[in-house]
């Protein structure tokens, strides 16, 4: 994919919290951290994995950008304009230019509506066509996602897991986004499918010069997908690298952990298997200091006393720790 040097989105101090009530009135006594202050950019044409165990605020990140989320603090800078703070007719064109994957094929779809009326609808909010005109570019998008003409009369029930992402990922394109958030877009299919559909990511990011904010826990499927890869734990960004820096020189403890945890298809290979102790701690009341510091095998006073700061250790390649 042709990358330019400019950044087509760009996070700043971005912080998402979930108020939590309590008590007979029910007044907000404390918050989930669910996005504690992260930072990063995308170019534009570029593809930015976000990896991360389950809820450490990954899909979060993505509905923030989107604005189906309200950010709490930070700014979403999106194409220049700031957009952390539009509303009605400003927002709605903001949303022409980045659209959604979502995780679940079965939940995403209308099960009342036919298929060519999911994909035609964005189309008809935002532009006035006749049917014929609308038919014909919805019929282009079922071929160029790699479905028959004949999906266009039937039901989202009708098809498999895979044919249904299909669908979503058209549907996703009918407006020719600038950005596209994937969040675990494969996660919910066969084995056996899921390389049909990332490898049909690929081919449309070509074609319709698209970013990718690629949301995954899988490290495999995101090495496949991601020019440049950021680890999440704990509502953090704790390392932001190339994807081959990443893969093949991790600094950050817990990015050592989860690359250690990938299968290596070699019986003669023995693994060095990095085993975190303990479990996650609550977003609702992270530890003091480094929010990896209970579970991290290298752990220092430090570590408990102070929150490291995400800085660059060599070019393009940042971590938050204290080892560095």
């Amino acid at each position: 994919m042709k990358q330019n040097n400019e950044n087509l989105l760009e996070l700043i101090d971005l912080k998402t919290y979930y108020p939590i009530k309590g008590g007979f009135f029910k007044h907000t006594v404390g918050y989930v951290k669910a996005v504690d202050n992260i930072s990063f950019s995308i170019k534009s044409g570029e593809t930015l994995g976000l990896v991360g165990e389950s809820g450490c605020g990954k899909s979060t990140t993505g509905r923030t950008i989107l604005r189906l989320l309200d950010s709490t603090d930070g700014k979403i800078i999106f194409n220049g304009q700031d957009i952390t703070k539009l509303h009605g007719k400003s927002l709605r064109e903001i949303r022409k230019d980045i659209q959604m994957v979502f995780q679940d094929p079965y939940a995403s779809l209308n099960p009342m509506q036919m298929v060519g009326s999911i994909i035609a609808e964005p189309i008809m909010n935002f532009h006035k066509k006749s049917l014929k005109s609308l038919k014909n570019e919805v019929m282009e998008l079922l071929q160029k996602v790699g479905l028959p003409e004949d999906a266009y009369y039937k039901y989202a029930h009708e098809f498999s897991g895979g044919q249904r992402q299909r669908i979503g990922i058209a549907r996703a394109l009918a407006l020719r986004p600038k950005l596209i958030i994937a969040d675990e877009p494969v996660s919910a299919l066969d084995v056996s499918v899921q390389s049909q559909v990332l490898n049909l990511l690929k081919e449309l990011q070509d074609e319709f010069d698209l970013t990718f904010l690629f949301i995954a826990h899988d490290l495999s499927v995101v090495k496949h997908m991601s020019d440049r890869i950021g680890v999440m734990y704990l509502g953090n960004i704790v390392e932001i690298a190339d994807k081959a820096h990443i893969y093949e020189e991790p600094l950050h403890p817990y990015t050592q952990a989860l690359i250690s945890a990938i299968p290596v298809p070699d019986p003669r290979k023995k693994s060095s298997r990095i085993v975190l102790e303990g479990d996650i701690p609550s977003p609702a009341n992270p530890p003091k200091g480094c929010p990896f510091h209970p579970r991290c095998p290298k752990a220092m006073t430090e570590c408990s006393l102070s929150k490291p700061t995400l800085k660059e250790v060599k070019q393009g390649h940042r971590v938050a720790c204290h080892l560095y």
